[in-house]
């Protein structure tokens, strides 16, 4: 599997960013490299995330500003969902037949040019979920 780009942010607002060889859905714990891929990596567990970001750079574009919403002529893969953390944050995508078992589920950002390539929703961070 491909080392991927990954930023992590927990429900106590904490936010770590590096890389992953082994991120899956169906899995409690992954690996996770804080520096660079090849350096000793740590084994993390799910439990605590609220999302897992798959970036296309850890940095991001500061001067970039992100469409957060689909608008109208938008194409789409699957349904267009919002979700609302506990936190109060707000994330729409698309999402390809939602599951309603496992841990969370994927969204596909509705801006395709911004940074995050991919967002893992964690269920037990997700305060209110809905179809747009």
């Amino acid at each position: 599997m491909e080392t991927m780009k990954v930023v992590l942010r927990y429900t106590d607002g904490a936010i770590r960013k590096g890389y992953t060889p082994d991120f899956h859905p169906d899995r409690d714990t992954f690996h996770f490299h804080e520096d660079a891929p090849g350096t000793s990596p740590m084994e993390m567990g799910v439990d605590g995330l609220k999302a897992l970001f798959i970036v296309r750079s850890l940095d991001g574009n500061p001067h970039y500003h992100e469409r957060k919403e689909f608008v109208e002529g938008d194409k789409s893969y699957g349904d267009r969902v919002e979700v609302t953390f506990g936190d109060g944050e707000v994330l729409q995508g698309s999402s390809v037949g939602y599951p309603r078992r496992g841990r969370g589920f994927f969204l596909l950002p509705p801006d395709p040019k911004n940074n995050n390539i991919l967002v893992y929703a964690v269920f037990s961070a997700i305060k209110r979920f809905r179809y747009l």
